[in-house]
């Protein structure tokens, strides 16, 4: 049976302390930030339990459109190739951030084991979420237990997108996740050879370790299958609907992520400091599955996507203000990566309700 660490990412009872990376680790623990206490808004019991229910109809709705538009953009990218037509090029476009973009969103909810309340509907969507943005659905499910656990916290945290100072080259071959692919590809491979890495191990529990050797095993011999139809079919067409999406469709999971995290300060122990909360459209909130409650999410990382409104109503009194838009948080984001450039010390401070500034 699976700990429940792994089903619902998020949760800190039975949180194993696994080792720590590198010098950095131990100065985190040392400074006692690691598995710490974090502040949590007051949320009355009666309406927690609300947001907390979880169900399948409303995701089963959400990722039935979802895979309907994936493959409608693939059907029109598919006649716009048939008919070499420069249309082809927007229309696999827009099927690689279909394809990939939301993917990220799905793979993030389900692997919390929040987006249905059938737990193997919600083990399926992970696994394929995974494949579309190219991780390794056990170590990622791990790593983000970490995330959650000591969110931007410098030797324990391994998602941190923008690590300081700046690099600028990284994220630009993210746009495309050209670095992160080539962080993947040699780990996949040797995964499937029974290798799951050294630094893998410190977090991966031992009773998982044959998971990652067979989703490495699976991964790769769906890539090769699709390259072996390249040549027998003497087209990259599989490659355009299988894999390749994956990268040029990577910009759209960045566009959101970004505004997670990005430029705000590490090392803290509330979670309105080092997360944004951003209002979004009905569009981006569909495909990014909520998340831009980011703030709310890390604070109650078992409350479903689809609550996270009601959520960010019931504690919006004690957060900071929320940014107006998309472009509203991007102002402040690339100002402060810039600045982090040539300042690593430098991150965004939030306006904290006075009461409640921890």
């Amino acid at each position: 049976m699976e700990s429940e660490q792994a089903q619902g990412v998020g949760s800190r009872d039975g949180y194993r302390d696994y080792q720590l990376i590198g010098g950095a680790g131990e100065r985190a623990k040392a400074a006692g930030l690691v598995n710490a206490q974090w502040y949590k808004c007051a949320v009355p019991r009666p309406l927690m339990k609300s947001l907390m229910q979880r169900g399948d109809a409303r995701a089963i709705r959400d990722t039935l459109i979802w895979y309907a538009s994936i493959i409608a953009s693939g059907v029109l990218a598919w006649f716009a190739w048939q008919a070499h037509s420069l249309w082809a090029v927007p229309a696999f476009l827009l099927y690689g951030a279909l394809y990939c973009g939301p993917a990220d969103s799905r793979w993030h909810e389900s692997g919390h084991g929040t987006a249905f309340k059938t737990s193997w509907m919600n083990k399926v969507l992970y696994q394929a979420a995974s494949f579309q943005v190219f991780r390794r659905p056990t170590i990622w499910r791990w790593s983000h237990a970490r995330h959650h656990t000591d969110t931007l916290v410098v030797g324990r945290d391994r998602e941190i997108a923008v690590p300081l100072p700046t690099d600028w080259l990284s994220l630009a071959l993210n746009v495309f996740a050209l670095k992160h692919a080539a962080a993947e590809v040699p780990k996949i491979i040797s995964g499937a050879f029974g290798d799951i890495g050294e630094e893998e191990k410190t977090y991966v529990p031992e009773s998982e370790w044959r998971k990652v050797i067979l989703e490495a095993r699976i991964t790769l011999g769906i890539y090769v299958a699709v390259i072996a139809a390249c040549f027998v079919f003497g087209s990259i067409l599989p490659l355009l609907y299988i894999g390749l999406p994956s990268l040029y469709g990577a910009w759209l999971y960045l566009f959101f992520g970004l505004t997670q995290h990005a430029g705000m300060p590490e090392n803290v122990l509330d979670h309105r400091k080092n997360c944004r909360t951003v209002m979004m459209n009905p569009v981006f909130r569909f495909l990014y599955l909520n998340m831009n409650y980011h703030v709310e999410h890390h604070m109650f990382p078992m409350v479903p996507y689809h609550a996270l409104p009601r959520l960010h109503e019931a504690v919006k009194h004690e957060m900071p203000p929320p940014y107006a838009s998309t472009i509203a948080a991007y102002a402040e984001i690339i100002p402060a990566l810039v600045r982090q450039t040539r300042d690593p010390s430098y991150h965004v401070v939030r306006p904290m309700p006075a009461a409640t500034q921890a």
